[in-house]
């Protein structure tokens, strides 16, 4: 028969087993080497975190992020990169934290307008972040002295490039921040095993005319490289 005292000290080991169990495995979902680079450097050799490079698109993404949490176990997913801005919600050099991550794509042209794939009953085309985690890595960000804005990023397969589809965007969805090609994929992929997600971005752009050689994508890098240091104390 086991012994109160013999109990007593297996209950405190268990105890202070649980304690000191690891923080979960995060998983960080970029398109490109670039993108993935400024994340390492960020992270600073952190061995909680995965960093992989998908490839550019929605599609990528899903596929990439599905096949790396099928091989390992994580607790998180997070869509980082650079990104385009709406003008006056995120300026170039900032920032920004999904608080959910949409398709702005998928739907259908009716003559009424672009309709969305939800609004036609084919499904949701949003994953919402959890808010909870959204607040605190946004406030982290703020007391680090980093631009931080929270929204909607919206994924797309094409690129903003003129000023009336930038327009339209921001008439559909005036609670956009950032645009993106990959976050909604990669959310997607994270929904159907139950893991979180969370999407990131520097802002390299506003969205709107493309004007390639006024981006500023190696402040957007830093800013992203910056943002990964965050997140080793957030997540």
């Amino acid at each position: 028969m086991e012994s109160k005292d013999h109990h007593h000290s297996g209950a405190a080991a268990r105890s202070a087993a649980a304690e000191e169990a690891p923080a979960p495995r995060v998983l960080i979902v970029t398109a490109v080497a670039a993108e993935r680079e400024a994340v390492l450097r960020g992270l600073a050799g952190s061995r909680r975190f995965d960093v992989i490079a998908a490839g550019a698109g929605p599609a990528a993404a899903a596929s990439g992020t599905a096949a790396a949490l099928a091989a390992g176990s994580y607790g998180c997913v997070v869509s980082a990169g650079i990104g385009g801005g709406f003008p006056g919600r995120a300026p170039v050099g900032s920032l920004v934290v999904a608080s959910e991550m949409r398709d702005a794509a998928l739907g259908a042209e009716t003559p009424e307008g672009f309709r969305s794939a939800a609004e036609l009953g084919f499904g949701s085309v949003s994953v919402p972040a959890p808010g909870g985690t959204v607040q605190a890595l946004a406030a982290a960000l703020a007391a680090a002295g980093l631009t931080v804005s929270t929204g909607t990023v919206l994924t797309v397969s094409t690129a903003t490039g003129t000023a009336g589809t930038a327009a339209a965007l921001a008439a559909r969805h005036p609670e956009a921040a950032a645009e993106g090609m990959e976050g909604h994929g990669v959310a997607v992929a994270a929904q159907a095993l139950g893991i979180a997600a969370l999407e990131l971005r520097a802002i390299s752009n506003p969205v709107g005319p493309r004007d390639r050689a006024a981006w500023k994508i190696n402040e957007a890098l830093d800013a992203l490289a910056a943002a990964a240091a965050i997140l080793r104390e957030v997540l």
